[in-house]
């Protein structure tokens, strides 16, 4: 599951010529590998970024760019090269080093996230520089794509298809997967969490840390979770909020997506129906009834947009599960879906959609959500408001991207990057591939389990079995090899009403991973805890800043209900 922030690297430095060259080929190994003959990666290990302005519109003044140079394929790094973009608020107090951020997804870019979320971090830069970075395959590090204008997954059927396999749908699922190679270029087969990890230790090195101090969100869990696994040794303060499975399969992790997703809509809707504004009026009983009914009839008869695509019930749906990660986010989704029932007008619900329009949500049961907090500007430390990077404008020609490795310009990151990543990492990740006969019986079979779950986000979560039909197969690192991490203590956040990564996925993974995680319990809603409840923002600050953890780890009450402000209007 996936969604927001933090993961960062490490650095180490050693001393004397030889000693630095073993040092730091053994830094670039995974625990597990170590005991065999390695590619020699010193000259990564030895990088020190040169920082400076960011490129692209309206940047803040304060926030630094540069990038870092890792191995296309860490088995043979004389095969080429990628360069990752990185991005740091510099510590205004004493500086321990970095702590590294992810925001999730995974897909999101770290690099325009902090720049348009950057004031959430502020307090960390009493004794760290804030540090973020664009994985491999995602924004200007050498972006996937699927093709101009994204590709259009068909989803699953309402009905059952009946006997035999559904060729037709199969062949549109293999020429997707056909497509996104075409376009992607030479760093889809070396895309996945586990090289992400051991770029985040190139880069932790390239700081200067010995360890690494993390943020991870949602999809940045996992990462941060296999950081932990392949370098124990190097891991400093970990904190992981809104926590992902690491051994639920494709099926399992999306039944458990529609679950949180249904749960969220009803909560939605008892608000909804308490104000008179809302387009499915105040009688609660029907308002699901409602809601149903209109993504029925948009999957039967969808309504044209301004940029003369369709807007289907799929699409509705879509919609929904971005605007219900955060309470932040009701009134707007309120404001949207009034548009839509009263006017046909879908232009506010296609703020709430990804960008890539088309393509389902892959894996893990999530969805790239930001910080969730409703709102398209930022501000600097000065103050200053900026707009969110544009890459909604971004050219999806492959002519237009570099074929060295390099980073490609703002202006050239593909428009469907966000989609086309997520499906791509998720998929590098899911070591199951079911052959054509299997998947059609496993889609007879899961389809009234998902539509129990939940009758509007069911048939949505069931496409995502399909997505990495046609693919090779993913790794199975995740699974048999992440737990039983013997490193410093990890806080581990889980939020009770967590639509997207459930509570339970918290303390599974606590286990899974062994003594040195710790639970913070949040009784708190929305997906991810860090931005929506000041007691684990302040939990989460004191054990990166401090070293401090509550007994057992503790909990956060859920906060009391704000009142919408200013940012939340639009």
């Amino acid at each position: 599951m996936l969604a927001m922030l933090s993961t960062r690297p490490f650095v180490r430095r050693c001393a004397g010529a030889s000693v630095l060259a073993l040092a730091l080929l053994g830094a670039g190994l995974p625990a597990a590998a170590a005991d065999r003959p390695q590619p020699d990666l010193t000259r990564f290990y030895q990088q020190r970024p040169s920082w400076a302005a960011c490129p692209g519109p309206d940047m803040p003044e304060d926030l630094e760019c540069a990038k870092v140079t890792v191995p296309l394929d860490y088995a043979r790094p004389g095969a080429g090269t990628l360069d990752l973009a990185l991005a740091r608020y510099r510590a205004t107090g004493p500086s321990h080093g970095s702590v590294v951020l992810n925001f999730g997804g995974p897909g999101g870019a770290g690099v325009p996230g902090l720049a348009t979320e950057g004031r959430d971090f502020m307090d960390l830069t009493d004794g760290y520089d804030v540090v973020t970075f664009d994985p491999r395959g995602v924004g200007r590090s050498s972006p996937v794509s699927c093709g101009e204008g994204g590709v259009t997954v068909p989803a699953v059927p309402r009905q059952d298809p009946g006997a035999g396999q559904p060729q037709a749908l199969l062949r549109q699922l293999r020429q997707v997967a056909e497509e996104c190679a075409r376009n992607s270029g030479p760093v889809l087969p070396h895309i996945g969490t586990v090289n992400a990890s051991r770029d985040l230790d190139v880069i932790r090195q390239a700081l200067g840390d010995k360890k690494l101090n993390y943020l991870g969100f949602s999809y940045g869990s996992r990462l941060g979770a296999v950081y932990a696994a392949q370098f124990p040794d190097r891991v400093g303060r970990l904190a992981l909020d809104g926590v992902d499975t690491l051994t639920e399969s494709t099926a399992e992790q999306g039944l458990a997506g529609a679950e949180g997703q249904q749960q969220a809509l009803d909560d939605f809707l008892d608000w909804c129906t308490t104000d008179v504004g809302c387009p499915f009026g105040q009688d609660r009983r029907r308002a699901g009834d409602e809601v149903l009914r209109l993504v029925r009839s948009l999957d039967q008869d969808p309504v044209p947009t301004e940029f003369g695509a369709s807007f289907t019930g799929q699409d509705l749906v879509g919609a929904l599960a971005q605007g219900l990660y955060s309470k932040r986010a009701w009134p707007p989704l309120e404001r949207a879906l009034a548009s839509l029932v009263e006017d046909g007008d879908t232009r506010r619900l296609l703020g709430f959609a990804p960008s890539g329009v088309g393509l389902p949500h892959a894996g893990y049961g999530a969805e790239y959500t930001g910080l969730s907090r409703g709102r398209d500007r930022s501000t600097n430390r000065a103050g200053a408001s900026h707009d969110r990077e544009r890459t909604d404008r971004a050219d999806t020609s492959p002519a237009r991207r570099r074929a060295d490795g390099g980073l490609v310009d703002v202006t050239d990151v593909p428009v469907d990057n966000l989609p086309a990543a997520l499906m791509a990492i998720n998929c590098a990740d899911d070591p199951d591939r079911p052959d054509a006969a299997r998947l059609t019986e496993e889609l007879r079979t899961l389809r009234a389990a998902y539509d129990h779950a939940s009758p509007v986000f069911g048939r949505y979560r069931l496409t995502q079995l399909l997505l990495c039909y046609g693919r090779p197969k993913g790794t199975d690192f995740i699974r048999e090899r992440v737990k039983d991490v013997h490193t410093a203590k990890m806080l581990l956040v889980g939020t009770r009403g967590d639509p997207a990564t459930p509570y339970r996925w918290t303390v599974e993974t606590a286990r899974r991973l062994g003594p040195s995680a710790v639970v913070l319990d949040n009784k708190g809603e929305g997906h991810t805890g860090y931005s929506s409840s000041m007691c684990v923002h302040h939990t989460v600050n004191d054990f990166l800043l401090y070293g401090a953890l509550p007994a057992g780890g503790g909990s956060c009450p859920a906060d009391s209900p704000a009142a919408v402000g200013p940012e939340d209007a639009g």
